[in-house]
């Protein structure tokens, strides 16, 4: 990013900081060298990522004994995070909070607007500017596309910075999970070459699906990667995540057969369909049926491949599913408290201290 911009980031008006590319936008996250706030995938180098799956490791293991797991908990505790989830959560919400937890955080909590002051009027930005007097770490899940981005934005102009991570903004990103389902795959191909070389095939909700869209961001990392985005016709995969395949040059391959391309793929991502976001109820009109994961399908899967689903899941995945030893869903969701404390660890720089630990 040329110096020039940079230095000028306070001077510029939330739109007109909102309209940059987010290329020119990286270095207004970033402090000490360190992610300050986590808004969007692409703000993930490879070598970020494999740090934080080895950093993510090291604590699951360090967590098992009473000493260790006491010992993680003196290191943030002096730190407080606010979880201010104001739409519906149930495993985003839980993992942080463990997260938070096992690094001794002191943890608050907002999970609706109609128990904070913005029942009364109060803007979605002044309770940002509130939430920053109490804590010095914001976990947001947002209903509103780019709101993470805008509280960061808020609080970086401010006296006192805090950080912000996104748990989720609208139909836009959700970059923690995808750093939860990347350490699954890694964790699940550690032993067989690795993420390079594999290919992903993804289920389902494809245009409105957030965690389809901040995996395939991070996905770019790894060598030869194929994607296969099965979905109806109606739900797929937006011209903007097809375009930064093309730009990245990765291969994929669109369709609505599960079928036709299950033999191929190392690991099955499914998904729900995002009706909430239905406007005249279109989605009534969808024959999902065919994006169901059946045991017919799972037959013809290879035999080390896995099943992966970001969750919570209808009926697309049959549950007696849940007794193959491919299906990796429930291990995926466990994950995600133990990426998240990673993650927590690197932005308030005490990796090294957990890395030096000696059980």
């Amino acid at each position: 990013m040329p110096q020039k911009q940079k230095n000028n980031f306070k001077e510029l008006s939330w739109e007109e900081f909102y309209k940059l590319p987010l290329k020119n936008k990286y270095d207004f996250f970033i402090k000490d060298n360190v992610l300050f706030d986590v808004i969007y995938s692409q703000q993930f180098s490879k070598s970020i990522l494999e740090n934080l799956f080895t950093l993510a490791s090291k604590i699951r293991a360090v967590a098992k004994s009473k000493g260790g797991h006491d010992w993680l908990q003196t290191l943030l505790s002096h730190k407080r995070a606010m979880l201010y989830f104001i739409q519906p959560s149930t495993r985003t919400f839980l993992s942080f909070q463990s997260a938070c937890y096992i690094l001794g955080m002191k943890v608050s909590e907002i999970r609706s607007t109609s128990t904070s002051s913005e029942i009364k009027g109060e803007s979605p930005e002044d309770t940002i500017r509130t939430f920053s007097s109490y804590a010095d770490l914001i976990i947001m899940r947002h209903f509103e596309p780019g709101m993470a981005e805008k509280a960061a934005w808020i609080l970086n102009n401010t006296p006192r910075p805090v950080r912000i991570i996104n748990g989720g903004s609208g139909k836009d990103q959700h970059p923690t999970q995808a750093l939860l389902d990347m350490y699954t795959l890694y964790l699940s191909f550690q032993d067989k070459g690795g993420i390079d070389n594999k290919t992903i095939m993804m289920v389902g909700d494809l245009n409105r699906g957030r965690t389809v869209r901040s995996l395939t961001y991070l996905l770019k990392h790894y060598k030869d990667v194929k994607i296969i985005y099965v979905s109806p016709e109606y739900l797929k995969i937006g011209k903007d995540i097809k375009d930064f395949l093309k730009k990245q040059k990765m291969q994929y391959i669109e369709t609505d057969n599960i079928e036709e391309y299950i033999k191929e793929a190392d690991a099955i991502y499914m998904t729900r369909i995002q009706d909430e976001y239905d406007i005249n109820k279109e989605s009534l009109n969808i024959d999902y049926t065919k994006f169901h994961l059946t045991k017919k399908l799972v037959k013809l899967m290879k035999k080390d491949s896995i099943i992966m689903h970001p969750l919570p899941r209808r009926k697309e995945i049959d549950i007696e599913i849940d007794k193959d030893k491919r299906a990796m869903y429930w291990r995926q969701e466990r994950n995600g408290m133990w990426i998240r404390s990673a993650l927590i660890a690197y932005m308030f720089s005490i990796e090294n201290e957990i890395l030096k630990y000696q059980n």
